[in-house]
Parts: structure tokens; sequence; C-alpha cells
């Protein structure tokens, strides 16, 4: 399922056309605003003190701008910035390796920090608290400990799974930063900056409709317009009408609410198989040959968000709002439920 068009994860090709929308300062980032107005006081206050930026987590479903938002501070800190992901740091001299190379002021960003093993975390915490590491060097009785003193840097740490942070991990954070969705309304700002940059003119009606399917998620917006926009030209369109992008949403698969036929497939499950739930998660993984982790992490938190699935103690429940607009889909009525 990673090829479907409403997939938040960033896809194979995509670095580089996302590295060209990204906005560098604060005042260019569109929406989160409650979150930017926090940041630039922090920021502006270490950069009075002549200090380092205390450590920042930021927290929330993929494609929000975690990545950008961290490339914004560094910016806005006037340091460098080093990047790298959990996964990538297998052992604690990797991690070593990297932090002995910060200059004073820099920030090193920890993509999916959650994934971090265990003991490479561990050293992480006199990292980030008294800015010196233990490298032990040698097996065996040879085996001695080297303290390698570092200087005040800035970790921002981005993660789809707060909740999976250690407790240790997640205090050390001065900064704990959550995004949200964003609303249609900052959804159409960031279309119609996307094709200003491509040089693509676009309808206002079509940027409120791709906004409306863009599941709240900028990454996703931005890649609805490239596809409507292929379909635009090929009808050689000198702006892209509301008509072509309702044509190529439909032949994309993605329904008026932003969903497409994974979402429906697991509405479908619960509401037919199991008489709307509540039905446990792993029950409609397999159920629908999916993993557990790809239905927790991506397809339920905008279900949820869009009231259509609710979560209980006994498992997932389709809620009075999906019953009635699924049931129109799958062409049955759900009455007794």
């Amino acid at each position: 399922m990673d090829d479907r068009i409403l997939n938040d994860a960033q896809e194979t090709g995509e670095e580089m056309v996302e590295l060209s929308l990204r906005p560098i300062v604060l005042s260019q980032y569109i929406g989160q605003d409650a979150l930017k107005r926090n940041l630039k006081i922090f920021i502006d206050a270490a950069k009075m003190r002549g200090e380092a930026l205390d450590h920042v987590i930021l927290h929330g479903p993929p494609g929000l701008g975690k990545t950008t938002l961290s490339n914004i501070i560094a910016h806005e800190m006037e340091v460098n910035i080093r990047t790298t992901t959990g996964p990538a740091i297998e052992r604690p001299g990797d991690l070593a390796a990297i932090l002995s190379s910060l200059e004073p002021g820099d920030v090193l960003f920890i993509d999916e920090i959650h994934r971090l093993p265990r003991i490479v975390e561990e050293i992480l915490y006199s990292a980030m608290e008294d800015f010196f590491i233990d490298v032990v060097i040698g097996k065996g009785e040879e085996a001695r400990s080297i303290r390698i003193d570092l200087p005040p840097f800035t970790l921002v740490g981005a993660t789809t799974r707060f909740g999976s942070l250690s407790a240790p991990l997640r205090d050390r954070f001065g900064v704990q930063l959550r995004l949200e969705y964003y609303d249609i309304e900052s959804l159409e700002t960031i279309i119609n900056r996307t094709a200003d940059i491509f040089e693509s003119n676009i309808d206002s009606d079509s940027a409120h409709e791709l906004a409306r399917r863009s599941r709240g998620t900028p990454r996703i917006a931005n890649r609805l317009l490239r596809r409507v926009r292929d379909f635009s030209m090929v009808k050689q369109e000198e702006s892209i009408t509301l008509e072509t992008t309702n044509y190529a949403l439909n032949v994309l698969e993605v329904d008026s609410e932003g969903l497409d036929p994974v979402d429906h497939k697991i509405m479908k499950t619960i509401i037919e198989t199991y008489g709307g739930g509540p039905v446990g998660l792993e029950t409609v993984a397999v159920s629908i040959g999916e993993e557990v982790i790809t239905l927790l992490d991506v397809y339920e938190p905008y279900l949820i968000q869009k009231g259509f699935l609710e979560r209980t103690p006994r498992g997932r429940k389709a809620t009075a709002k999906s019953i009635d607009y699924f049931s129109k889909s799958f062409g049955e009525q759900y009455n007794e439920y």
C-alpha cells in the first residue's frame, strides 16, 4: 500500500521536490500559528542570551513539516544543521562521531528519534544534559572509558510516536511542540504558494477542492497538486480548473472527504464484517492484509480526526457519521447500528 497517492510518508524521488518548496524562515512557514509564536520567543530569547536553543522535540503525524521546522530553527539561530535518523545510528560510536563534529550552537536533527537503539539513547542523556559523552575503547580487561567534552548544541528530534519515547529521553527536551493537522485555509495558501513556485495557475475553487481532500497534510496537498497539474497540462489549460481537479481526483480515487480505497477497505471491514465494531486492531489488520503498526500510524489518525472511527477499550468502532457516509458508498444501509 506504499504506492497510495494519499500516503503521507515521503516517496522515493520526492525529496528534491520538497526541498524546493520548503520555507527557510519562520515568517514563511504557513500554519501552526500557536507553535510558531512560542518557537519564535524561544529562539529570540536564546539569541539574546547568546546561548544554544534548548533541545526541541517535534511530534505529530507525518507530512506536517517537522523536517522543515528543524531547518528553519537552524537558519533562525544562524547555525549549521546536521541531519540523521534514529535507525541510522546503530552503535554508540556512530553517535560519538556525529556529536564530536558539531560546532558550538549547531543543530543536530534526528528524524524518527523513537527508533534509536536503547544503548545509543542512554549515551545521549549525558550529551543533552551535561554536554559530554563517555566512550569505551577496547574490550575485556583492556577496555577503558574516555570522556569527550562537547560544545553546547541543540538536539531537534522528530517523531510520529511521541508515546514511544522513553520518559528519560522525553524529559530532556525543554521545548516540546506538537504539530496539528492543517485547516483548509492554510492548505489553500500552501497550494497557491506551491503553484507559484511551479509557475502554474490554479483557480481559487480548484485550490479549495484540493485543500479539502488533502487530509490536513501539506505533503499530500503538494503531491495532489502535482498530479492534477499533469492532467491540466495535457488538456492545455491556462489555469487548473475545478472540472479538471475533480476529474483528476476521481481518477486517483480520492473521494470528497480525502479518503482513498484503503480507508474504505478499513471501514468496510469494520462495518460489514464486524457489524460496526468494536473490533480489535489486529483483527482488522489481518482482515485487510496490513501491519498493525501501519494502521496505527498511517490510517487511523485521519479517520479518527474526521470522526469516522472511534477507539474504545474493547477495540475500534465505527461512528454514526461513518455508518451514514460509508453505507452510501457501499450501497447498503446499516439501520440496526
